[in-house]
């Protein structure tokens, strides 16, 4: 074991028994298990203002379940990061909620395998995401397919590729607004335009922000996304 992996240690389990007095002040549970890790340290992280900050930690020596506790005053996106000592950063953004939600992924892939069950927010994002690699693997295709047209210097066919290319761009960017309009009451829908579409047209992510119910306005993303809207005008 490394000096630096000993201090992390050391300072994950201080975090720990801080935390365990405090169990009674938390309404959010994450369980985890990471199948295939013998040894790290797992951290729950939120945003706080321009930087990501922990939260709680375990330290990981033997077992592959987890779990981590903190108290949320609203639906809001987390972090699931994993030190292995390899050098990378591993992390599993997730909504989470008052409740529970569980993670189950591998060492081997971390982030690809995550399976997560908890909140509606999550849920959304899940149903989001599963289209959002659909589109994904198309624009892959796409530019499989242009590199052999260019290779095989058909500018015809590099010219239909590229407007298929910017015609699937056009579609991820229009399922993602309207996606953002049809959960207009939840938080789902600011986040999705302040994270996924901040270069669309101006009109869109103001449409986004006007049909928001008022409750989600007055929620950290609908704020944020207020504050953004604000900063644009002001230019």
């Amino acid at each position: 074991m490394t000096n630096l992996y000993k201090t992390l240690s050391l300072f994950a389990l201080l975090l720990l028994i801080l935390s365990c007095g405090n169990d009674k002040d938390t309404n959010f549970t994450l369980k985890g298990n990471i199948k295939g890790l013998k040894k790290g340290i797992v951290y729950l992280q939120k945003e706080n203002d321009s930087t990501i900050i922990n939260i709680d930690s375990m330290v990981i020596s033997g077992q592959s379940e987890f779990t981590l506790k903190t108290n949320l005053e609203e639906p809001i996106l987390l972090y699931l990061k994993l030190f292995k000592n390899d050098g990378e950063e591993h992390f599993i953004p997730f909504f989470a909620d008052k409740g529970v939600t569980e993670i189950t992924t591998t060492l081997k892939h971390f982030n690809y395998d995550a399976e997560i069950k908890g909140s509606k927010q999550q849920d959304l994002l899940n149903e989001y995401t599963k289209v959002m690699s659909k589109f994904n693997d198309q624009n892959l295709d796409l530019i499989e397919a242009n590199l052999i047209a260019q290779r095989d210097q058909d500018s015809i066919a590099s010219d239909s590729l590229n407007r298929a290319s910017q015609i699937l761009y056009k579609r991820k960017y229009s399922y993602t607004i309207q996606f953002a309009l049809n959960n207009k009451d939840n938080i789902i829908a600011p986040y999705l335009a302040l994270y996924e579409i901040p270069s669309a047209n101006p009109v869109y992510v103001d449409s986004v922000y006007n049909n928001l119910t008022e409750n989600i306005k007055n929620s950290f993303y609908g704020k944020k996304l207020r504050e953004v809207i604000a900063e644009r005008s002001s230019k």
